[in-house]
């Protein structure tokens, strides 16, 4: 199993099916999302999800699991910058 520089950090994995099905763990929040374009926070920063037709099919921040469903194009890492203020978030204030 790999090493984490900081054990405070939750694991953090993605598996892409045929560019279709993308299965992430270890995110914390959702920032924003359309059929273009999720933006996710995990530990490690941003994620940034690009494509068409997207549809999230499987959200639990509570285990920190999210199934994004669609033509994925693109996977776009940003970095981390202080806490996020995500949808749910602001929801649930």
């Amino acid at each position: 199993m790999a090493e984490y520089k900081n054990s405070m950090k939750k694991p953090h994995s993605l598996m892409l099916e045929c560019r279709s099905a993308l299965t992430l763990t270890g995110i914390n929040d959702i920032g924003s999302f359309d059929s273009l374009t999720v933006m996710l926070y995990t530990d490690y920063g941003g994620l940034c999800i690009k494509g068409s037709s997207l549809h999230i099919s499987k959200l639990s921040l509570d285990t920190g699991e999210v199934t994004i469903d669609g033509q994925i194009s693109a996977m776009i890492y940003t970095e981390a910058s202080g806490k996020k203020s995500g949808v749910f978030q602001k929801l649930f204030k």
